[in-house]
């Protein structure tokens, strides 16, 4: 990993010592999970958030995550280049979109700050916007080929395949590419398809109707909290329905700060999204969120969070808020939870039915949360109980380095859970012991 600038190791100086003095007498804090939280009430951090970040590290050696009991972990590919997102082809190749966030324009003295602590933290810098195949071909449970399956794509995030054609979500645009079976490059150019707006939370995930017949397509919010106004957050922090007979495309959900994982929970047939909300409000408020996704449906970004609390920084409109519906899962403060993947009863030894959780792990906030393959059981098609973990240990015991960061979560075709960690430049392969 490269070192970081001596200006961004100035700030993380001064952020620690920002958190000691702001949170001193806070006392311990419980995690907000479950279905009915107890989210504290809200501390406005002004124009200087709360900022901790861990500098990059990445795994040296035979150094690698912990897998709870019952289960084990190896590395199905090494070095990768930031991935962050996969998706499993029918022959069980594994896609992967290899990206990043771009550097910006930093204006003001903390975008500076958080500029400089992104880019220790490996979290922005220069994408190498790829998608690459992997290819596991004596089936051992390590991918032994790897190709540059597709290249020069502006950030892409999300893959879907429908037929002969894969689609990838990029920050800029929804594009079409026509797909072999089998092959391990594409050299033809993209059908474009939808135009994005990129900048801001830049992830573009997809995923495809049950029947095949539409793409959902999942868009963050330009800032925080429309800081540059609602008219630069047109077409943004929803879930785009795009309809591949027609091209026709709309909205089908609202609200929703910054979606980026989603899966189809079978029982009830929803579709399901995580959610990163809002900073500047306390360690643990709002908490993140897992939710069913209706169509229609507006869960309150940037008016409100959660029960329709209202946040007083945010010009208001209270239609909005009246019509905000509540999440379904509460998931922790700044957990960060970015991948989302439905898994089976019994896909690993001693889980239920339910999601598992990519959490990309947190910046404001005093005490570091997320860093973890979590894992949330489903009854009769919602989500119950407390989130499990599936992997542990990306984080130093002191916080300061990380040594991975969960991302996107995938089915492998052998029935292993994949997950991408775009810190440690692996994809990680969790089955039972």
């Amino acid at each position: 990993m490269t070192e970081p600038s001596l200006f961004a190791r100035v700030v993380a100086f001064i952020g620690q010592g920002a958190v000691l003095i702001r949170h001193s007498g806070d006392g311990p804090r419980q995690p907000v999970f479950g279905t009915t939280p107890a989210i504290p009430a809200a501390k406005p951090q002004g124009k200087i958030p709360t900022l901790k970040m861990p500098t990059a590290k990445g795994w040296e050696g035979d150094h690698k995550p912990t897998a709870a009991a019952g289960l084990k972990v190896n590395a199905f590919a090494r070095g990768l280049v930031h991935p962050r997102n996969m998706h499993v082809l029918p022959n069980g190749d594994v896609l992967v979109a290899e990206s990043m966030g771009e550097r910006g324009n930093p204006r003001s003295l903390f975008d500076h700050a958080m500029s400089a602590t992104m880019q220790r933290a490996r979290a922005s810098g220069d994408s190498p916007n790829r998608v690459t195949l992997l290819r596991d071909a004596d089936g051992d449970g390590v991918a032994e080929q790897s190709f540059a399956y597709i290249e020069n794509v502006r950030q892409p995030y999300g893959i879907a395949l429908v037929g002969d054609t894969l689609y990838v979500g990029a920050s800029d645009a929804l594009l079409a590419y026509p797909y072999v079976a089998g092959a391990t490059k594409i050299t033809a150019q993209p059908k474009k398809l939808m135009d994005l707006v990129p900048g801001g939370h830049w992830t573009r995930n997809l995923i495809v109707s049950k029947d095949g017949s539409k793409l959902y397509v999942a868009v963050g919010s330009l800032s925080n909290i429309a800081d540059e106004g609602m008219g630069v957050e047109e077409n943004r922090a929803c879930i785009h329905e795009y309809d591949l007979q027609t091209g026709q495309s709309r909205i089908f959900a609202g609200g929703l700060r910054n979606p980026v994982g989603m899966a189809f929970e079978p029982e009830g047939g929803m579709l399901w999204t995580v959610v990163n909300e809002r900073d500047g409000l306390g360690d643990e408020t709002p908490p993140d969120y897992l939710t069913s996704v209706r169509d229609g449906g507006f869960y309150g970004w940037p008016y409100c969070y959660w029960n329709r609390v209202v946040d007083d920084r945010v010009p208001q409109d209270a239609a909005k808020v009246a019509s905000a519906q509540q999440p379904d899962y509460a998931l922790g403060g700044h957990t960060a939870s970015l991948g989302l993947c439905w898994l089976p009863a019994g896909t690993l030894p001693g889980f239920p039915a339910g999601m598992a959780i990519g959490q990309h792990g947190s910046w404001n906030r005093s005490k570091l949360s997320g860093y973890k393959l979590a894992f949330v059981a489903f009854e009769n098609g919602k989500p119950v109980g407390m989130p499990r973990e599936i992997l542990t240990d990306f984080l130093s015991k002191d916080e300061k380095h990380s040594f991975g960061r969960p991302v996107g979560v995938a089915l492998a075709a052998d029935g292993a859970v994949l997950m991408a960690d775009d810190v440690g430049d692996v994809i990680w392969r969790v089955t039972g012991a």
